[in-house]
């Protein structure tokens, strides 16, 4: 269960990509605690420093402020590496409604960067994030790799062209790509700033500020919220994973199923403070309802999550509580 007791070679190197962000933070923390080296690639456009300021100063930790869209720079940061973890990439499934022609450049071009960086540089592994947007509006549930529907956004067409091209470097260059189709993730360091915030952040900080809540759409859409921990064993799972399972994606969940008005009065409830949300309209290219069978993950990466929502919930309130 879970990542703690993964071995790897002596001295092997990681790179994580987006490095800075909250997920590629939390992988840079794991990699150090579990006593390997990390370089971290991240152009701070938004991930943050405050992020990876911990690790400054640690001698198996090494930062390039670098663009993944810049073949050299990726080149550069593959460099002696034995294992990369691709986070690099812009999230929100609104945004990307408004910025097409930046998300293919930064979320297709510049993992098609990677890859080729990797496949030149003899990486063994390549990790890279996908997401559970390319099942579009395929209607049934839960969600099974190779029943995917029409794509609803800019953000899922780049990932699926990113599984796709994962699919070719393995056929054509042997590189071992593994995609990670994540879930809702969620936990500490996720931003919960901006417009285009995740829900569980972005509820809990208006809740410390005594400030209400809006609800885009009616609050029954419902998802597979995965914490944190889960997201960085499968990380590590893959790269562990025999070639027989690269050239594919698959589903990173926990394989449950929470309602966003629940998770609202929840986390209130949590909190202390007793207000109804503001309700307000759905947001383009969202999917209504969002559950995954992880069997596929389970059977080729080894892959166990034992953190369920309400445990990781827990450890988020308390996070939040002593960072906000």
């Amino acid at each position: 269960m879970g990542y703690q007791d993964v071995k790897f070679p002596k001295d092997s190197v990681f790179l994580v990509t987006g490095g800075a962000g909250f997920i590629g933070s939390n992988l840079c923390e794991a990699i150090l605690k579990l006593g390997y080296k990390v370089r971290c690639l991240d152009d701070l456009s938004t991930g943050k420093q405050a992020n990876i300021d911990m690790f400054m100063g640690n001698t198996d930790y090494e930062f390039i402020k670098g663009d993944i869209k810049d073949l050299d720079t990726c080149m550069g940061a593959c460099d002696g590496v034995d294992y990369v973890l691709n986070q690099a990439a812009w999230g929100s499934v609104p945004r990307s409604v408004e910025m097409p022609l930046f998300y293919c450049a930064n979320n297709i071009m510049g993992t098609l960067n990677m890859m080729e960086a990797a496949r030149r540089n003899g990486v063994k592994k390549f990790v890279y994030a996908s997401s559970s947007s390319v099942y579009g509006d395929e209607p049934n549930l839960p969600k099974k790799e190779g029943r995917e529907g029409n794509l609803l956004s800019p953000y899922a067409v780049s990932k699926m062209c990113d599984e796709e091209w994962g699919r070719q470097y393995t056929i054509h260059y042997g590189l071992d790509t593994y995609g990670l189709r994540y879930f809702n993730v969620f936990g500490r360091r996720q931003d919960p700033e901006g417009a285009y915030a995740a829900v569980i952040p972005k509820f809990i900080r208006q809740f410390l500020r005594n400030e209400i809540p809006t609800i885009n759409g009616d609050g029954l859409q419902s998802r597979d919220f995965t914490y944190i921990e889960n997201v960085i064993e499968a990380n590590f799972k893959a790269c562990l994973a025999g070639t027989e399972a690269a050239g594919q994606a698959y589903n990173i969940a926990y394989g449950g199923r929470e309602y966003l008005l629940d998770i609202y009065y929840g986390l209130s409830q949590a909190l202390g403070v007793d207000v109804e949300p503001n309700f307000g309209p759905d947001r383009a290219g969202d999917i209504k309802h969002s559950n995954a069978d992880i069997s596929r993950a389970k059977r080729m990466l080894g892959y166990d999550p034992d953190w369920n929502f309400d445990r990781g919930i827990r450890e988020a309130i308390e996070w939040y509580k002593e960072n906000l």
